[in-house]
């Protein structure tokens, strides 16, 4: 994946000019319904003895003042014709906003796409949780921080072993990307990587060259989710969060 680079002067590297058109949230359907909608549903809530954490209606409030004019603007002016544009402020927000959701995801790949992976093949590694870890990581960040931990070092070694070297002989590139939620907007915490589809090896001459490793077999998978299942239930267990019996495991918030 790649994206066009822009020139200084507004033109993609094509050649192709481009031209600013003012981004218009009250003409779309999203933007209408909140508008609409929005107040009467805190007032139900405020007679019902609810309330949205201050967050939420925070990001519904930037959200209607995304994009528009009389919420804030930029004059911009083109220093040889002097014609002139107004660009209008935007929420930078993180939740449904389709514009800064849009641009924050194409900053976000291009990243990785320009400044950070090599011309290496990559594979996509997808990591999913039971329901009940789920729950337990979306309130204690530092325990998913550190079950990610866990899943690196697993794959990293997989891939060290593929290519006949040990994981300190051999290292590899990962890129991670924890995404909260699930189609529908439900809780459902998952681990997106990106991993190097091999490993770089020394020579003697102390020059590292790049060794690719074939794709995983359906047994090797189920081995490594094997090893990292009960990698992360013995983290927990040290850490007083699961207890084990002979037939069950349950969690325990006594270690937090």
């Amino acid at each position: 994946m790649s994206l066009p680079a822009t020139s200084p002067g507004g033109l993609l590297a094509a050649g192709t000019p481009t031209r600013y058109q003012r981004h218009q949230p009250e003409t779309t359907l999203l933007y209408r319904i909140v508008e609409q909608h929005y107040p009467a549903f805190l007032t139900h809530l405020e007679a019902e003895g609810c309330s949205l954490p201050g967050y939420v209606q925070q990001e519904f409030t930037d959200n209607l003042k995304c994009g528009r004019l009389e919420h804030g603007f930029l004059r911009v002016r083109c220093e040889n014709c002097h014609h002139e544009k107004l660009v209008a402020f935007s929420c930078k927000r993180r939740g449904f906003c389709p514009s800064c959701g849009a641009r924050r995801m194409v900053e976000s790949a291009a990243l990785p796409v320009d400044e950070v992976s090599p011309a290496r093949p990559i594979r996509q590694w997808v990591l999913t949780v039971p329901f009940p870890l789920r729950f337990l990581f979306a309130a204690y960040p530092e325990l998913m921080g550190r079950v990610l931990g866990i899943v690196t070092r697993a794959i990293s070694t997989h891939l060290a072993h593929q290519a006949g070297l040990t994981r300190r002989e051999a290292p590899t590139g990962a890129v991670s990307l924890i995404q909260r939620f699930g189609s529908a907007l439900n809780l459902n915490i998952h681990f997106h990587r990106l991993f190097l589809e091999g490993v770089y090896v020394q020579d003697p001459n102390g020059e590292y060259g790049f060794r690719r490793i074939p794709p995983p077999a359906v047994e090797q998978l189920r081995d490594l989710l094997h090893i990292i299942s009960q990698r992360v239930a013995r983290f927990l267990e040290r850490r007083g969060i699961l207890e084990r019996d002979v037939d069950n495991s349950y969690l325990t918030l006594d270690g937090l």
